[in-house]
């Protein structure tokens, strides 16, 4: 579906904002927007939390980065202190 429609542009402190109309409403709470020539871009911004699980999820089933094995290390609790 193609839309168009004309819309004020207004300020917001020091910036200018536009308002977008129902028709035009993007799932999340962010954006992304950049300029291509003289158009002004506007699209929904991934959500980073499912970045995150994509890559986690990678990870278990690609298994370990490097095949290095680590050391053991030594970690004791800590000494009490007296405070005065």
């Amino acid at each position: 579906m193609d839309l168009h429609r004309r819309i004020k542009l207004f300020r917001n402190g020091r910036s200018q904002a536009v308002r977008i109309p129902r028709e035009f409403r993007m799932p999340g709470t962010e954006v992304v927007m950049h300029k291509e020539g003289e158009r002004l871009i506007i699209e929904p911004a991934e959500d980073r939390r499912s970045e995150i699980a994509a890559l986690l999820e990678k990870w278990r089933r690609e298994g370990p980065i490097t095949d290095e094995e680590w050391p053991e290390i030594d970690d004791p609790p800590p000494e009490p202190v007296d405070f005065p």
